[in-house]
Protein backbone atom coordinates (compact mmCIF):
# COMPACT_ATOMS: atom_id res chain seq x y z
CA UNK A 1 0.00 0.00 0.00
CA UNK A 2 0.97 3.54 -0.34
CA UNK A 3 1.44 5.63 2.88
CA UNK A 4 2.30 9.67 3.11
CA UNK A 5 5.35 10.88 5.33
CA UNK A 6 3.62 14.00 6.39
CA UNK A 7 7.13 15.96 6.25
CA UNK A 8 8.85 18.67 4.17
CA UNK A 9 11.90 18.32 6.83
CA UNK A 10 14.36 15.94 5.32
CA UNK A 11 16.13 15.00 8.66
CA UNK A 12 13.04 13.60 9.84
CA UNK A 13 12.26 11.79 6.81
CA UNK A 14 15.28 10.18 6.85
CA UNK A 15 14.72 9.06 10.01
CA UNK A 16 11.22 7.63 9.61
CA UNK A 17 12.24 5.29 6.60
CA UNK A 18 14.68 3.98 8.72
CA UNK A 19 13.01 3.03 11.19
CA UNK A 20 9.81 2.31 8.86
CA UNK A 21 12.38 0.01 6.82
CA UNK A 22 10.53 -3.36 7.47
CA UNK A 23 6.66 -1.79 6.84
CA UNK A 24 5.30 -3.38 3.88
CA UNK A 25 4.78 0.19 2.19
CA UNK A 26 5.72 2.36 -0.35
CA UNK A 27 6.33 5.52 0.66
CA UNK A 28 5.00 8.72 -0.91
CA UNK A 29 6.36 12.46 -0.03
CA UNK A 30 6.31 15.90 -0.68
CA UNK A 31 9.32 15.48 -3.42
CA UNK A 32 6.75 13.39 -5.45
CA UNK A 33 4.23 15.49 -6.15
CA UNK A 34 4.76 18.64 -4.42
CA UNK A 35 1.99 20.73 -6.13
CA UNK A 36 -0.50 18.60 -4.16
CA UNK A 37 1.34 18.44 -0.68
CA UNK A 38 -1.04 21.00 1.31
CA UNK A 39 0.53 23.73 3.70
CA UNK A 40 -0.01 22.83 6.95
CA UNK A 41 0.70 25.21 9.75
CA UNK A 42 1.00 23.84 13.15
CA UNK A 43 -1.41 25.54 15.59
CA UNK A 44 -2.22 23.14 17.99
CA UNK A 45 -1.43 23.09 21.72
CA UNK A 46 -0.01 19.62 21.81
CA UNK A 47 2.12 17.43 20.18
CA UNK A 48 -0.75 15.55 19.70
CA UNK A 49 -2.60 17.59 18.23
CA UNK A 50 -0.16 19.01 15.46
CA UNK A 51 0.90 15.35 14.60
CA UNK A 52 -2.92 14.60 13.34
CA UNK A 53 -3.17 17.75 12.13
CA UNK A 54 -0.56 17.04 9.53
CA UNK A 55 -1.50 13.47 8.98
CA UNK A 56 -5.13 14.31 8.45
CA UNK A 57 -4.49 17.55 5.97
CA UNK A 58 -1.83 15.38 3.79
CA UNK A 59 -4.43 12.11 4.62
CA UNK A 60 -7.46 14.60 3.10
CA UNK A 61 -5.33 16.04 -0.15
CA UNK A 62 -3.31 13.06 -1.65
CA UNK A 63 -6.88 10.09 -0.60
CA UNK A 64 -4.43 7.83 1.03
CA UNK A 65 -3.06 7.44 4.80
CA UNK A 66 -0.33 9.54 5.98
CA UNK A 67 1.77 9.30 9.05
CA UNK A 68 3.04 12.88 10.88
CA UNK A 69 4.78 12.94 13.91
CA UNK A 70 5.57 16.17 15.95
CA UNK A 71 8.69 16.31 18.29
CA UNK A 72 10.17 18.80 20.92
CA UNK A 73 12.63 19.28 23.16
CA UNK A 74 11.40 19.31 26.85
CA UNK A 75 14.13 21.18 29.19
CA UNK A 76 13.45 21.05 32.81
CA UNK A 77 15.14 24.45 33.49
CA UNK A 78 13.00 26.14 31.41
CA UNK A 79 9.85 24.72 32.52
CA UNK A 80 9.58 22.30 29.91
CA UNK A 81 9.96 24.44 26.87
CA UNK A 82 10.56 25.14 24.30
CA UNK A 83 8.35 21.72 24.20
CA UNK A 84 6.18 21.59 21.29
CA UNK A 85 6.97 24.80 19.85
CA UNK A 86 10.63 23.73 19.42
CA UNK A 87 11.02 24.16 16.06
CA UNK A 88 9.55 27.68 16.47
CA UNK A 89 11.50 28.21 19.57
CA UNK A 90 13.39 31.50 17.79
CA UNK A 91 10.16 32.50 15.97
CA UNK A 92 7.79 31.47 13.04
CA UNK A 93 10.56 30.31 9.82
CA UNK A 94 13.18 30.07 12.32
CA UNK A 95 16.16 27.22 11.08
CA UNK A 96 17.72 24.46 13.11
CA UNK A 97 21.11 26.69 13.71
CA UNK A 98 18.68 29.70 14.89
CA UNK A 99 17.01 27.83 17.32
CA UNK A 100 19.83 25.37 18.53
CA UNK A 101 21.84 28.80 19.21
CA UNK A 102 19.09 30.21 20.87
CA UNK A 103 18.26 27.35 23.75
CA UNK A 104 22.45 26.92 24.09
CA UNK A 105 22.10 30.90 25.07
CA UNK A 106 18.67 30.10 27.41
CA UNK A 107 21.27 27.29 29.36
CA UNK A 108 24.35 29.21 29.63
CA UNK A 109 23.91 29.63 33.42
CA UNK A 110 22.16 26.67 34.25
CA UNK A 111 24.61 24.29 36.59
CA UNK A 112 25.88 20.93 34.41
CA UNK A 113 23.42 18.85 36.92
CA UNK A 114 20.28 21.26 36.41
CA UNK A 115 20.37 20.72 32.42
CA UNK A 116 17.87 17.58 32.53
CA UNK A 117 15.84 17.48 29.20
CA UNK A 118 13.98 14.66 27.10
CA UNK A 119 13.29 14.45 23.65
CA UNK A 120 9.33 13.64 23.34
CA UNK A 121 7.81 12.57 19.74
CA UNK A 122 4.36 11.54 18.99
CA UNK A 123 3.54 9.57 15.80
CA UNK A 124 0.11 9.68 14.37
CA UNK A 125 -1.10 8.15 11.39
CA UNK A 126 -4.96 9.16 9.58
CA UNK A 127 -7.18 7.68 7.04
CA UNK A 128 -8.70 9.41 3.91
CA UNK A 129 -11.87 7.71 6.44
CA UNK A 130 -11.12 9.60 9.53
CA UNK A 131 -9.73 6.77 11.19
CA UNK A 132 -6.29 7.57 12.94
CA UNK A 133 -4.01 6.25 15.93
CA UNK A 134 -1.02 7.76 17.81
CA UNK A 135 1.83 6.60 19.99
CA UNK A 136 4.36 8.60 21.76
CA UNK A 137 7.71 8.12 22.78
CA UNK A 138 10.41 9.63 25.23
CA UNK A 139 14.21 9.62 25.40
CA UNK A 140 15.56 11.26 28.72
CA UNK A 141 18.98 12.68 28.69
CA UNK A 142 21.22 15.79 29.54
CA UNK A 143 22.13 19.55 27.64
CA UNK A 144 25.85 20.24 27.07
CA UNK A 145 26.77 23.44 26.86
CA UNK A 146 28.80 23.83 23.58
CA UNK A 147 27.89 21.36 20.77
CA UNK A 148 29.26 18.25 19.70
CA UNK A 149 29.08 15.83 16.46
CA UNK A 150 27.81 16.84 12.95
CA UNK A 151 25.20 13.99 12.68
CA UNK A 152 21.47 14.32 13.34
CA UNK A 153 19.75 17.70 13.07
CA UNK A 154 17.93 20.28 15.52
CA UNK A 155 19.12 19.93 19.03
CA UNK A 156 21.37 16.76 18.54
CA UNK A 157 24.45 18.55 18.96
CA UNK A 158 23.81 19.10 22.67
CA UNK A 159 21.70 16.36 23.81
CA UNK A 160 23.27 13.56 25.23
CA UNK A 161 20.90 10.40 26.41
CA UNK A 162 20.44 9.23 29.73
CA UNK A 163 23.35 5.80 30.02
CA UNK A 164 25.36 7.53 27.00
CA UNK A 165 28.55 9.95 26.93
CA UNK A 166 27.66 10.96 23.38
CA UNK A 167 25.45 13.59 21.97
CA UNK A 168 22.90 12.25 19.73
CA UNK A 169 24.47 14.25 16.66
CA UNK A 170 28.19 11.92 17.41
CA UNK A 171 25.71 8.69 17.47
CA UNK A 172 25.57 6.68 14.55
CA UNK A 173 22.35 6.52 12.62
CA UNK A 174 21.35 2.88 13.52
CA UNK A 175 22.29 3.94 17.65
CA UNK A 176 20.33 6.75 17.39
CA UNK A 177 16.83 5.41 16.06
CA UNK A 178 17.41 2.73 18.53
CA UNK A 179 16.93 5.42 21.68
CA UNK A 180 15.36 7.94 20.11
CA UNK A 181 12.06 9.66 21.24
CA UNK A 182 11.20 9.18 16.96
CA UNK A 183 12.28 5.15 16.70
CA UNK A 184 9.90 4.59 20.11
CA UNK A 185 7.21 6.27 18.66
CA UNK A 186 7.49 4.82 15.15
CA UNK A 187 8.31 1.40 16.97
CA UNK A 188 5.32 2.12 19.09
CA UNK A 189 2.80 3.30 16.27
CA UNK A 190 3.88 0.26 14.16
CA UNK A 191 2.75 -2.07 17.33
CA UNK A 192 -0.37 -0.68 17.42
CA UNK A 193 -1.39 -1.00 14.17
CA UNK A 194 0.24 -4.73 13.92
CA UNK A 195 1.02 -4.19 10.63
CA UNK A 196 0.41 -1.15 8.42
CA UNK A 197 -1.30 -1.76 5.74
Amino acid sequence: MKLVVATRNPGKLREIRRICASWPVRWVTAEDDPRRWPEIEETGASYVENALLKARACASELELPAVADDSGIEVDALGGAPGHRSARYAGQGATDEQNLALLIRAIAGVPASGRTARYRCVAALAWPDGREVWAEGVCDGTLLAKRRGSGGFGYDPIFVPAGWDLTMAELEPEEKDRISHRGRAFRALGGLLGDPA
